[in-house]
């Protein structure tokens, strides 16, 4: 199997449509539209073409269109929060060439172009954008594309923008490879509290044990031992930020096998310890 065509509707008719999100993710899938995505109170792993990493609240990301993606979302209790993020999709005809010659639209783009590899913004300009993309929302006509252009605005000027797609990343690259990891992200998302051996989840894509490290580190570039103790501790972020719940629990819950260990994993990925954390948002 390979990327699958997601089509976008318009409810309103218009050439931009933003949302907040209600899907579960995981769909590993692309379409013609750019998107902008912001999350704001989920975490888990998204994948945008040849790359995977972590994220977490306020994350912001902007692609352009037919390059595959997909976001795997850790769930409380098996529930998302709701009103967990916000999408945004538009077709680059939408804004016509016209426009985008003009002198003052040079920045945007520069976007338009970068977004090709895909860009990641910084926690500040997401929260900047948070405020124009729920009015977008809620407006129509031109204060909807006024806030539009906001958000295109604060993502402009960005100085914190990096890409996501490495430089020789091409949209013809292996989705047949992308597909087998993204099974294996869905598989890690549904399952990473329960114990999960390198012989287990190199059947899920049909390979042998050696061979599945070698794949998976070079399409994620870390370890499956590695990558799964990221994930585990990110979801603990998530818990310690957000419930009461005890720190034994909270190791328990997401798959650690002692408090030591989990301990251990913590301070390697956080660089101090699940109390210390806690207390930040405290």
């Amino acid at each position: 199997m390979v990327a699958e065509l997601e089509k976008i509707t318009y409810d309103d008719g218009g050439g931009f449509r933003a949302a907040y999100i209600t899907d579960t993710g995981g769909m590993w899938h692309f379409h013609p539209e750019y998107e902008l995505v912001l999350n704001i109170k989920s975490n888990g792993t998204r994948i945008i073409g040849d790359s995977v990493e972590l994220f977490d609240r306020y994350d912001m990301v902007f692609i352009a269109g037919n390059i595959p993606h997909s976001w795997n979302y850790y769930k409380h209790d098996n529930i998302l929060p709701d009103k967990h993020g916000i999408e945004v999709h538009f077709k680059l005809s939408s804004l016509g060439e016209a426009l985008l010659s003009q002198h003052e639209m040079h920045k945007i783009k520069e976007l338009l172009t970068e977004a090709e590899r895909g860009i990641a913004f910084s926690v500040e300009d997401a929260r900047k954008a948070e405020p124009h993309l729920i009015r977008m929302i809620n407006n129509t006509g031109i204060d909807k594309m006024i806030d539009f252009f906001n958000v295109l605005k604060v993502a402009s000027l960005s100085e914190k923008r990096g890409y996501l797609c490495s430089e020789n990343y091409r949209q013809s690259f292996d989705e047949r490879g992308n597909k087998k990891m993204a099974d294996v992200y869905t598989y890690i998302r549904e399952n990473y509290f329960k114990p999960i051996s390198l012989e287990k989840i190199s059947k899920i894509v049909k390979m042998n044990p050696f061979t599945f490290s070698r794949f998976f580190k070079k399409n994620c570039g870390a370890g499956f031992v590695e990558y799964l103790n990221r994930v585990r501790t990110n979801k603990a972020c998530y818990l310690l930020r957000e419930t009461e719940y005890q720190v034994q629990d909270i190791a328990r819950e997401c798959g650690f096998e002692s408090i030591s260990n989990f301990n251990k994993q913590f301070r390697k990925t956080e660089g101090l310890s699940p109390r210390d954390y806690r207390t930040q948002f405290k």
